[in-house]
């Protein structure tokens, strides 16, 4: 829901995004959570779009603290959340064209490309082009 929103989101867009939180969380179909430094919100991470056994994984973050490890934290972090807790066995994500960090923080977390699509970005207001990831888990213990 707020990837169509700017960063910050209004207080409305927070308070929106969260009406719903718990219970997506209690029936397995979302898992969002608010990265904070220092008691003050700096991004966002979450698992979206569940359903048999796959998620979306995405992450955004305030541009003042891009570029200083946070996306790769809670990523890693949520991957594991993903597949130990959640029980799941393949996550997507992905980019735009423009933004080749969050690329190469997909790769370091070990995404393996998938494709690039042509789709619509509200928050932008055009057609962009995505770059497309996919994890998977190494062995079905579950």
């Amino acid at each position: 829901m707020l990837r169509t929103s700017s960063f910050p989101p209004s207080r409305e867009e927070v308070g929106a995004w969260f009406a719903d939180h718990v219970r997506q969380w209690k029936s397995g179909e979302a898992y969002r959570f608010a990265v904070e430094l220092e008691g003050q919100m700096i991004g966002m991470a979450y698992l979206d779009a569940i359903a048999d056994r796959e998620a979306n994984l995405g992450y955004w973050f305030d541009r003042a603290h891009w570029r200083r490890g946070y996306a790769f934290e809670a990523a890693q972090a949520l991957i594991l959340f993903a597949f130990n807790h959640a029980l799941l066995l393949k996550l997507r994500a992905g980019h735009a064209y423009d933004n080749p960090a969050s690329g190469r923080v997909l790769a370091k977390l070990g995404f393996n490309p998938l494709d690039v699509v042509q789709r619509d970005s509200l928050s932008r207001g055009e057609t962009i082009k995505q770059h497309r990831y996919v994890l998977e888990t190494d062995v079905e213990l579950r």
